[in-house]
């Protein structure tokens, strides 16, 4: 079974040269606060380094059938994250717990060689995934029919426009079912053409998925695919609870 448990979650990057009086000056201006509200603030750590606490008392758990949005203003920490709870960020304190697979849509690079084609890619990841090879045909069709790159499937990915790069890493993402989505607003690049089928076929995946994590700055993707909303505001948690609530809470803001 599917299942996400954060507990006290924080997460700090450190600054090299960060003991550079200038730079520490412009860094405590840049990263002030607002007014009542929580920021990623400068500290020391154990040592001696400059770090920036990007998540701090970060909590929550997700089970089947939880759709749960990050909102929040940029760099409020919605990416690190996804990325924390796809094992790339190591936590600083607290404990990250995920069970099931997971399918992670962070970045359109990310597991792509760019110097390889868009089909190679395609099977190198149902390679990694253990799929058959009549499975991984199965999937590099569906892939092709969905991101209409015509001859440039053979093409080395390198010379892909951004546009057709989000279509490769998208339909190659969603192929492949996982139990836990986790999704940066990047996949809703595309043109209005792209969108509706991305929409269309994202609809289709969470149905089969049984957790979902999306990131996105825009209230109505909250509003028709999520049933929890996490507002975070400077790294920490500033709201938790159903989209009908959080929303309007945050849009007021």
């Amino acid at each position: 079974m599917a299942l996400i448990s954060v507990e006290g979650l924080d997460i700090t990057f450190p600054l090299y040269h960060g003991n550079s009086r200038s730079l520490k000056r412009t860094l405590a201006a840049a990263v002030q606060p607002a007014r009542n509200a929580p920021s990623a603030h400068l500290q020391q750590d154990a040592r001696d380094r400059v770090v920036v606490q990007v998540l701090h008392d970060i909590s929550f758990r997700l089970n089947p059938g939880d759709r749960l949005g990050l909102i929040g203003s940029n760099g409020a920490g919605k990416t690190t994250l996804l990325r924390a709870l796809a094992g790339i960020y190591e936590p600083v304190a607290g404990r990250v717990r995920v069970s099931g697979t997971v399918g992670a849509l962070l970045n359109t690079n990310l597991g792509m060689n760019v110097d390889l084609s868009g089909r190679e890619n395609i099977r190198l990841r149902g390679l990694f995934h253990g799929l058959t090879r009549t499975r991984i045909a199965a999937v590099e069709q569906d892939v092709q029919d969905f991101a209409e790159l015509g001859t440039f499937m053979d093409m080395p990915v390198k010379t892909y426009s951004s546009g057709m790069l989000v279509r490769l890493a998208f339909g190659l993402a969603t192929a492949i079912t996982p139990q836990i989505l986790l999704m940066d607003e990047w996949f809703l690049a595309g043109d209005a053409a792209f969108m509706t089928k991305a929409r269309h076929r994202l609809e289709a995946l969470v149905d089969r998925a049984e957790i979902l994590v999306v990131s996105t700055h825009q209230p109505e993707v909250m509003q028709a695919w999520c049933t929890r909303v996490l507002w975070l505001d400077g790294g920490a948690i500033r709201m938790d609870g159903p989209p009908d609530m959080v929303l309007p809470a945050y849009l007021a803001r």
